[in-house]
């Protein structure tokens, strides 16, 4: 069983104005730069729950454990295989933002509550996730949704492990004043 991280990610967000700041999440991955606008107008909590768990360096060193051509790149799990999280899971936000290439949303089981620090960012139009999950950010421009392509064009063995391990080696919080 994870470590439950909870107390250490809500002290972490405490920290976030979504009144005052702009909040982008920047993911170092070994195949470049990704930034990630988030949506707090939308899901919140999911934000909250993603910027904390970067200022803690959970995402440090994970890799990208599942990529699905033409349909999405998956990362956030501390196992590396998809099963594990940070010991605690959110309520679902689920909204009117599309799943479209280079939108940011969360994994989880069958449960519609059962996010925690998994995530994925769609490669293509997926509609029947739509309100089905938590969309809640997105590419911030060209260059990152390139490196998003880049990742989901990496082969992939069994269970949709990429061969050669795609990894994030920093996960950083930009704030910009509104």
């Amino acid at each position: 069983m994870a470590r439950n991280r909870k107390a250490e990610v809500a002290a972490a967000a405490q920290e976030l104005d979504f009144t005052k700041n702009k909040y982008q999440l920047e993911l170092d991955t070994s195949l470049g730069k990704i930034t990630l606008d988030t949506l707090p107008d939308v899901a919140p909590g999911h934000v909250s729950n993603l910027l904390g768990l970067a200022k803690i360096g959970y995402y440090d060193g994970l890799i990208f454990h599942r990529i699905i051509k033409g349909f999405m790149i998956q990362g956030g799990c501390p196992e590396g295989s998809g099963t594990g999280g940070p010991g605690y899971t959110i309520k679902a936000e689920f909204n009117a933002t599309k799943h479209e290439p280079g939108v940011l949303s969360m994994a989880r089981t069958n449960d519609p509550n059962s996010a925690g620090s998994q995530f994925f960012l769609c490669l293509e139009k997926v509609p029947h996730l739509d309100r089905q999950y938590t969309a809640f950010g997105k590419t911030a421009d060209s260059v990152s949704l390139d490196v998003v392509r880049k990742i989901g064009a990496v082969a992939t063995g069994a269970g949709d492990r990429p061969q050669t391990p795609v990894t994030i080696k920093t996960a950083k919080v930009i704030a910009t004043a509104k």
